[in-house]
């Protein structure tokens, strides 16, 4: 997945409570349901393994 800002490769980044997508080059931060129309099927394997995700 790419970021919408900078082009940068999005990573899922996990936290105490909640799961977002994070840029590698610009830092920039993404709710799942923000760029849920754009997951691609590695990114949805890995969400996967999440029981839960918080919307917040």
């Amino acid at each position: 997945m790419k970021c919408r800002k900078c082009s940068g490769k999005l990573e899922v980044h996990r936290m105490c409570r909640r799961v977002r997508m994070r840029c590698t080059v610009c830092g920039q931060e993404y709710r799942i349901h923000e760029v849920a129309s754009d997951l691609d099927k590695e990114t949805e394997e890995i969400l996967e393994r999440y029981t839960t995700i918080i919307y917040d």
